[in-house]
């Protein structure tokens, strides 16, 4: 399986630009950013938008959790 291409949105606003396209094995997948002390979490919730030209999974950020030590 191809891997697929998906737009992140929400979160903290100081997440990088550069973050933001990310590539998942399947839209069931959950993205983890490692962002400061902790990762932000984004999930698929059906949205799709166009970027660039392509039609991309949106997905919207949902919590964030600390770096364990």
């Amino acid at each position: 399986m191809s891997p697929v291409k998906v737009v992140l949105v929400g979160g903290p606003a100081n997440l990088p630009a550069e973050s933001r396209i990310q590539q998942v094995g399947t839209v069931a997948d959950t993205v983890k950013v490692p962002l400061g002390a902790g990762y932000e979490h984004f999930r698929h919730q059906g949205e799709n938008t166009t970027v660039g030209g392509e039609n991309l999974p949106v997905f919207r950020w949902v919590m964030r959790t600390a770096i364990a030590e």
